[in-house]
């Protein structure tokens, strides 16, 4: 579904990801590991567009995107919930989707389907967005995306700001969500547990580049979770 060959990029002269490759097959959910400052959200932002590319290709379902525009590529399928969800904190839950919708010029009227998705949020549909929980917050940037109908989903850190007890929540939903839907996932994440819950493959990322592919079942090994959390 999504494949990343030898591509860098970065901001301005700092380069960031260097000649990084990367196959996501259609319908997985894989997830991106590493530390801070290896690449991980950079190569979610070039994906989407919102860094360009300065080499190699990026292609979706066998369509070379690597100079198109973000939204160009939103309306072919790529959704993305950015690191720090970027909801719009005063529009209500309600107004919340129905911008989702709007922003890929779809109607508002399959906003219930969604809403049953995340049945948390039929409570709130009243609520401004940001007087909501941080896990709420992210059930709502989810569903959000959904509203633009994608095929594929960036997704950059969800874990940030939440209380544990609704991981295992949002695990869930997207995992229902993936077999309802034939989603496919990139996921960006340093919460070993969460990446493991949700991931079908894991790759490490190290100084811009893909150093390896894990079993999720490999991230039960005590000295590999030293290598990344430093414990």
């Amino acid at each position: 579904m999504i494949r990343v060959q030898d591509v860098t990029s970065g901001y301005g002269r700092i380069q960031v990801l260097n000649g990084i490759d990367l196959h996501v097959p259609r319908g997985s959910f894989t997830g991106i590991l590493g530390h801070n400052g290896m690449g991980k959200s950079t190569l979610l932002k070039t994906i989407m567009g919102h860094l360009p590319a300065s080499a190699g290709k990026i292609e979706l379902a066998g369509e070379d995107v690597t100079r198109l525009p973000a939204h160009a590529r939103a309306k072919k399928g790529i959704g993305y919930v950015p690191q720090g969800r970027q909801i719009f904190p005063i529009l209500s839950v309600l107004d919340n989707l129905r911008m989702g919708c709007a922003a890929k010029g779809l109607p508002d009227d399959g906003i219930d389907a969604i809403v049953d998705d995340f049945p948390q949020l039929k409570r709130l549909l009243d609520r401004p967005g940001g007087a909501l929980s941080g896990g709420e917050q992210q059930l709502l940037a989810l569903a959000r995306c959904l509203c633009g109908n994608p095929s594929v989903i960036l997704l950059d850190e969800p874990t940030e700001g939440i209380q544990p007890s609704i991981l295992q929540e949002i695990v869930e939903r997207l995992h229902a969500i993936r077999a309802k839907r034939e989603l496919t996932l990139l996921l960006v994440e340093q919460n070993l547990e969460f990446i493991r819950g949700l991931s079908q493959r894991i790759f490490t990322i190290q100084k811009g580049r893909i150093a390896r592919e894990l079993d999720p079942s490999q991230l039960d090994d005590h000295d590999l979770i030293g290598e990344f959390t430093g414990v």
